[in-house]
Formats: C-alpha cells, structure tokens, sequence
C-alpha cells in the first residue's frame, strides 16, 4: 500500500488500546496507536483495579475471556515492573449485620479470596515500554472517522479501543458512561483490598492497597460524563470508607481522580464487513471490566486484525 507507516492503527491507549497492541506488534505487525489522551490520563490510569468481572455482561465469552486474562496478570506478577500482585480480601453484600462480627457494619454476607490487583500508573508504563520494545509508536492526535485514520496512515486494519469515546465517533448510542471517583491517599498499613456492593441506601465502596498507597471508592453513577471530581463525593468516600477501615480516618489525601467507565450491555469486539478500506475492528464498552478481560479481548481484537494482513 503506498505510503504505508503502519500495518495496524489502533485508536485509543488505555489498557485495551495498548494490551491490543501489543499482541499486533509482538507477532511481527507493524503498529501505530493514536490517542487523544496520553495512557497516564485514560479512564485505565483511575482504575482500583483488580480482577474480578464488575459491570459489564454476564455470558460464557466474558468468562472465558477474564480466565485467560487471569492466567496471564498471574504471569505477570512475576515480573516487578508490571506491577501486578496477587492480594487477598473481601467481597461483601449489604444488609442486616453479619452476627459473627467478621463483616463490617451494615454487610450481611461476604467471601474471602485471592486476586491480582494492579498498580495502573506503573502498569500502563509497563504496557507502553513493552509496546515499544517491540517496534510499535504512539502518537498524540484525534480521530473523526476510524476508515479515513487508517487510511491516512495506509494502514490495512484499525483497531477501535476508544471507550467511552465510541459513543461520539461512531456513533454508539448504546454506550453509555458509569462514572467513578476515587481518593488516592497514604496507606495506614493496609495489606488486604476490601469491596462492599452497594444497595438502595449505599454507594459502592472500596480499598485497594497499593504499598504506601491506598485508592479509596468509589462511586458508580450511570450517565454521568463529569470528568472533575466533586469535594462532597471525596467526603462521603472518606467517610465510607473509615466505617470499614478505622485508621482511614485522617488519613493524608494525596490526590482524587475520575473515571468513565464504558458500559455497554454486550462488549463489542467484532469487525465489520470488509469494504473498500481498511478492515474496521472494535474492541470496547467493557464497563467496569476492562482490565479483568484486557489479554482475552485483546488476542481475540488482534486475530480479527490479522485477517487484513494476510
């Protein structure tokens, strides 16, 4: 193809954007991603985040696609600078009190369990370096048409990893963002992640464990696309928060940050009929899963790129 920089534009740089890519690269394609937003700003770099299937559907390909990214974050946990740790802790449902005193107030039932949880700053960095190793770029720039960028570049496939942007470019009218809002404050010596699900009174609250870190939630409000964070959803979650935890209280606050988290009611990975231009691929709407089935969507997302590439 003449004027050819790329075999593969991938729009988008959060994990699915990158972990997409480097699937594409490491087999040999060469890749270009082009974000808005460097990865250190994506909805990913907010994220708690730990695996575990959590707003997004319910079917036997997400589970086969968490179980095969599962099996690969325990890979990586090997490797210090991905920053991925097996944590345990507990999951827990709201309701009349637990009468063994094991639960926090106001949780009726809860599990205890182990889970890779990663440090998403570092292991976006992680992504990026790997990416780069193997011969991928990344450039800064918008996209108003997925065909048009591919074809700019001379690409044969474009691998769409917008998120919550799809819903625009597309446009995707049953995209639709769930917004969260964390506190990044000093770890009081915390060493196990807690979750307890909301109910019709309670928001969703969380602790997540990060070495002198903690990221304390959380919020999930549907239709929100409110980026900045909202002082009073801070206090409410310090204050969450320190019911589960005591020494939450006066805990140094060392930033906040907001994310949209893109639901869909089915993830959208597929690729459209061919046609005249590049091979349009999706890969995105994982709500609240994106990291828990990056690799098993990305391999599949780079498969359906291949096929361009003969």
């Amino acid at each position: 193809m003449p004027n050819s920089d790329c075999d593969v534009l991938v729009v988008g740089s959060g994990v699915s954007g990158l972990t997409t890519a480097i699937c594409l690269a490491e087999s040999g394609a060469r890749v270009l991603i082009r974000t808005a937003t460097p990865p250190g700003q994506t909805t990913s770099s907010v994220a708690g985040a730990i695996w575990g299937p959590h707003l997004v559907e319910e079917s036997d390909r997400v589970d086969g696609w968490g179980r095969e990214t599962l099996a690969m974050l325990r890979e990586l946990a090997a490797d210090p600078a991905a920053a991925v740790r097996t944590l345990s802790g507990v999951y827990a449902t709201r309701g009349a009190p637990c009468p063994t005193g094991h639960l926090p107030p106001g949780f009726a039932s809860g599990w205890r369990y182990s889970a890779p949880l990663l440090h998403m700053p570092t292991y976006l960095g992680y992504l990026l370096a790997r990416f780069e190793a193997a011969g991928g770029r990344l450039e800064a720039g918008t996209v108003g048409s997925l065909p048009a960028a591919g074809a700019e570049h001379g690409a044969r496939a474009v691998v769409n990893c917008t998120g919550t942007g799809a819903r625009g470019l597309l446009p995707d009218p049953a995209l639709k963002p769930f917004r969260g809002q964390v506190v990044i404050a000093e770890n009081p010596g915390l060493s196990e992640f807690f979750i307890g699900l909301p109910d019709d009174t309670s928001e969703v609250v969380y602790l997540f464990p990060h070495g002198d870190t903690v990221v304390l939630g959380g919020t999930e409000v549907g239709d929100d696309w409110n980026t900045e964070p909202v002082p009073a959803v801070a206090e409410r979650i310090l204050r969450d928060c320190a019911v589960i935890e005591p020494r939450v209280h006066g805990l140094r606050v060392l930033g906040h940050r907001v994310g949209l988290r893109p639901f869909r009611p089915r993830v959208r990975l597929e690729a459209e009929p061919p046609g005249p231009g590049p091979l349009v691929v999706h890969n995105y709407g994982h709500g609240g899963a994106g990291v828990t089935l990056s690799w098993g969507c990305a391999r599949e997302a780079a498969g359906l790129a291949a096929q361009a590439l003969g």
